[in-house]
């Protein structure tokens, strides 16, 4: 994946919340809040659908409520922690012995070097605050996962998977989109957490685009048109892009008294001809 990339806009504790409110000290850097429902869980688990032949990998597994009821069902499994205290845990757990643990910050990982088979399948209850580097990570590393469940803010989640024409259709929506589809699996209300997140909270599945809507070499100029477009959402696109030269017969075509968000992710790609 092309380095410009970089330049866009862009665990669980089953039914032991006691047992962790003593024993683990959480961390605010790192956005640490624990999943403590185990019909969550499973739901989580059954919408994942873990197959004996995957390779799954996990980021953030906490004390292991998912990783527990995932990893027996698949070929193998890797889990991305950054906290110590957490690795020591899962490293003496006796029913996860032969999961692969790496101690470190996810954004600095690149699959392809992690120890299990790629591509892999991707589960995350990912800090929300890393959520937009998260996305861009999974973008540069197309070529070595074939799917991802990431835990996210529920209102980011309904701007990546809106449709065209509604109010949450955003600039997030467009610039993701060029390379993978998004679909909201379902949401979680922060009760079920611990400690309780301020926002409600949505499963998200991202797939890959089999062919990318934009070249590589152009996704800068992609993104800097997409920006100004929705920097002035409600005006029409002859004053939001006026800065651009783009052909008379394009504007003919696509007609610039429309606003952003009327714009389809192939006809904003139109604007690069």
């Amino acid at each position: 994946m092309d380095e410009r990339i970089k330049s866009v806009y862009f665990s669980s504790v089953s039914q032991r919340p006691s047992i962790l409110r003593k024993a683990h000290p959480f961390r605010k850097k790192w956005g640490q809040n624990f999943l403590t429902d185990i019909n969550l869980l499973n739901r989580i688990v059954r919408t994942v659908d873990p197959q004996k032949s995957d390779s799954i990998l996990e980021i953030g597994p906490g004390h292991g409520s998912l990783t527990e009821k995932i990893f027996p069902n698949v070929r193998e499994m890797a889990a991305i922690e950054i906290d110590p205290l957490l690795i020591k845990h899962l490293s003496i757990r006796s029913d996860l012995e032969g999961l692969q643990i790496i101690h470190g910050d996810v954004l600095l990982q690149d699959i392809e070097k992690i120890p299990i088979s790629n591509p892999v399948r991707i589960i995350g209850n990912i800090p929300y605050n890393i959520t937009s580097p998260i996305i861009i990570w999974l973008i540069e590393q197309l070529d070595y996962w074939d799917d991802a469940f990431i835990m996210m803010q529920k209102e980011v989640g309904e701007r990546l998977t809106a449709k065209v024409g509604t109010k949450n259709y955003s600039r997030l929506s467009v610039v993701v989109g060029v390379y993978l589809n998004m679909e909201l699996c379902f949401t979680i209300p922060p009760d079920v957490f611990y400690p309780k997140p301020k926002v409600d909270s949505a499963i998200i599945k991202f797939t890959k685009k089999s062919n990318p809507i934009v070249p590589d070499d152009q996704y800068v100029k992609f993104n800097k048109i997409v920006k100004a477009a929705f920097s002035k959402r409600r005006k029409m696109l002859r004053n939001s892009l006026a800065g651009f030269d783009i052909p008379k017969e394009i504007k003919s075509e696509i007609d610039f008294t429309r606003r952003p968000e009327t714009l389809t992710i192939q006809e904003f790609a139109k604007l690069l001809t």
